[in-house]
């Protein structure tokens, strides 16, 4: 088992687009048949999902006023807020390996809990898609998804966050807190650093990171990891992936266009909202967004869906012909979507 820290000149590097860049570079780039573990500590900035829209996710004002950034992740999922309260961990399982893993969000928190419950954390338990929950409340959520022959996946920790803020920076789909039985965000989540055995409650967040990853060794019973070190030549490669990536308008904000026609709809698979522009009764331009995990891309159903006229029958059969099952990880009533366009 490797780890990657996020290292430049012996420094430790905190700035959000970049260690997306250390991560998706590693999974493209490095051929090792092993696990590798990347945990990082980030500067304050929103992290959206691939399919997410930003000007739905996030209040922009501010955003602004605040001076805070938003970096787009390669894997679907909902909108979150990092700072230097809390610690994620990132990692790229050999997919040959671990087959069975994809997609499979209990088995990947698995041994995430035994290390939680072996630092005091005992009520800590899997919720939902994609979630860990102490009492009802979130304290973890986590993105995965197939690079070539690599699954990428990650989660957060909440260790100590401002959940005022979270609330404020942060604008969910109101259907989703509804779903949720909860009127804001931060009536759902809680922190970790309290609940931890006493011995550890004072710990810094680098603390926390490095108690995390001793006790993960452990669980997984493997001795001590092997270290990967970002040699000169490595990290040219990931500047050049920052700059035509990560902190490129283009990925960021220009893959969710602002459409004059748009709907959500809260599904099994998440939220999803669809942006339509129409000409003489067609869709002419259309985009796909929300915080859930698709099966494959999505831009082969957006383009099967332009030019369908909307009325009921025409609609209706071109879902049905669309095969939404095949994008989606569970059964999206075509009806349903239907209406909601018609509405």
């Amino acid at each position: 088992m490797y780890l990657i820290e996020p290292k430049r000149n012996g420094k430790w590097v905190f700035d959000g687009a970049i260690l997306l860049a250390i991560q998706y570079w590693a999974i493209k780039n490095l051929k090792l048949d092993e696990t590798i573990v990347f945990p990082y500590i980030c500067d304050p900035h929103v992290q959206i999902g691939y399919f997410q829209n930003p000007s739905v996710e996030v209040n922009l004002e501010l955003l602004k006023q605040k001076n805070i950034e938003v970096v787009r992740r390669d894997t679907g999922g909902g909108a979150i807020y990092l700072d230097r309260n809390g610690v994620n961990f990132c990692f790229s399982f050999p997919y040959e390996k671990n087959k069975n893993l994809l997609g499979n969000y209990a088995q990947f928190y698995d041994p995430v809990i035994k290390v939680l419950q072996n630092i005091g954390i005992k009520n800590v338990q899997f919720s939902g898609k994609n979630d860990l929950q102490i009492e009802g409340k979130k304290v973890s959520g986590a993105a995965m998804s197939l690079v070539n022959d690599r699954i990428y996946a990650g989660f957060s920790l909440l260790y100590d966050v401002d959940f005022d803020f979270i609330g404020k920076i942060l604008t969910p789909n109101q259907k989703k807190i509804e779903a949720k039985g909860i009127k804001s965000v931060s009536q759902r989540v809680t922190n970790l650093k309290n609940r931890l055995s006493e011995e550890y409650q004072n710990f810094s967040i680098f603390e926390m990171k490095d108690l995390f990853l001793t006790e993960f060794l452990k669980v997984n019973s493997v001795e001590k990891f092997k270290k990967y070190e970002l040699t000169d030549s490595d990290w040219v490669q990931i500047d050049k992936m920052v700059a035509e990536k990560y902190k490129n308008w283009d990925f960021v904000w220009g893959l969710s266009p602002n459409y004059s026609f748009n709907r959500s709809i809260r599904t099994k698979v998440g939220t999803i909202t669809f942006s339509l522009e129409i000409n003489e009764g067609k869709i002419s331009k259309i985009k796909i967004s929300g915080d859930f995990f698709p099966k494959k891309s999505l831009l082969e159903l957006e383009n099967f869906l332009m030019g369908t006229k909307l009325t009921q029958d025409q609609l209706l059969n071109r879902l049905k012909d669309a095969k939404l099952e095949d994008y989606f990880s569970q059964k999206i009533d075509e009806e349903e979507i239907c209406n909601l366009l018609l509405n």
